[in-house]
């Protein structure tokens, strides 16, 4: 499984890469608006982080697009910033349009917004690079959310589809842990998430007590 950062700051990214490993990077207008900087500042700041890289940084267009064509539009300019970027459109019947209309000119797409299985078939259908199923949003307002993932992740493996499933909006290590055992290919969660994902109290207990141990034993 492969751990992208939910983020639009540099820091946090930076950090990502050099303590975890981070396989990408999404983004999305809320995140733009926290890292306090211009829109095309801040991608094109996180694109030189990856530069000579391949790895991806998902890059949202417009939402107040209601038109394919616009969409497609400020796609083809964002894609042209950076290798790196893949644009995110959302599962709305003009977004799936854009779609289509993109990956005609070889321009990888991240569906986003996704929430059911039917709107990720069709995503997979029409050649997305990303399908990004919320998750946190639903189980928030009551939904079951694992059985959508593996309903997801069956589907593609039924139909061959190389579109990968990218779970968005992941609140906490459980959700990381079912979106992995129902074999989802990436999970992307934001830098605090990650935080206490890869921390245990019984990791730090564990630690005092052999270190005490150590401490109270000659080392030759």
């Amino acid at each position: 499984m492969k751990f992208f950062l939910d983020s639009a700051k540099v820091d946090e990214i930076r950090y990502a890469r050099e303590m975890w490993n981070i396989d990408g990077v999404t983004s999305n207008p809320r995140h733009v608006r926290s890292s306090g900087k211009p829109f095309l500042q801040v991608i094109q700041e996180i694109a030189r982080e990856f530069q000579d890289t391949d790895k991806t940084i998902s890059v949202e267009v417009n939402p107040h697009h209601t038109a394919a064509d616009a969409m497609v539009e400020e796609a083809v300019r964002l894609a042209a910033l950076s290798p790196n970027f893949v644009i995110k459109v959302p599962a709305t019947e003009a977004g799936f349009k854009a779609l289509w209309m993109l990956r005609e000119r070889n321009i990888r797409i991240n569906l986003t917004l996704v929430f059911s299985a039917a709107q990720a078939l069709q995503a997979a259908r029409l050649g997305a690079t990303y399908v990004s199923p919320f998750i946190g949003w639903k189980e928030v307002n009551g939904e079951e959310v694992s059985e959508m993932i593996a309903e997801i992740v069956d589907i593609y493996r039924n139909y061959d589809f190389k579109t990968e499933v990218l779970v968005a909006a992941v609140r906490n290590a459980r959700q990381i842990v079912e979106a992995a055992v129902v074999g989802a290919d990436i999970v992307t969660a934001g830098f605090d998430v990650y935080k206490d994902a890869f921390d245990h109290p019984y990791t730090t207990k564990g630690l005092k007590i052999f270190a005490e141990s150590w401490d109270a034993t000659p080392y030759e």
